[in-house]
């Protein structure tokens, strides 16, 4: 029993750390983000197909997308622990007024507001 408590344990602290994350981003405390990080942390966006490892690079991605959506917002609607690895769906809600800087170019702001399922 003690096994499957610690388990249970390890993956709720997992994701409590993946939230934490989030709200971090939330609030651009880019700092706080960089504290959660590991150093070896590893992102991938699936609709850009980017992938960047290390901490630095993900706030530095993170940044760019709160320029060009300065008030975009992730919430939490699922949450998945097993093992080392924690996965959270998220929605991202937020208005395009910023320059979006991508591998392909700079995408000028819309001005249109944005939903996006992610996880």
């Amino acid at each position: 029993m003690t096994a499957i408590l610690t388990e249970v344990q390890k993956s709720d602290e997992l994701v409590k750390l993946a939230r934490e994350q989030i709200d971090a981003f939330n609030k651009g405390d880019w700092e706080l983000l960089r504290g959660i990080l590991a150093s070896d942390a590893r992102y991938e966006e699936f609709g850009t197909e980017r992938k960047v490892e290390g901490t630095e690079k993900i706030v530095e991605l993170f940044k760019g997308w709160k320029t060009a959506f300065p008030d975009v917002i992730g919430t939490v609607t699922s949450s998945v622990a097993s093992g080392n690895k924690a996965a959270l769906e998220v929605i991202w809600k937020g208005t395009h007024t910023g320059p979006l800087t991508t591998a392909q170019g700079t995408i000028a702001a819309s001005g249109k507001p944005q939903e996006t399922p992610g996880a």
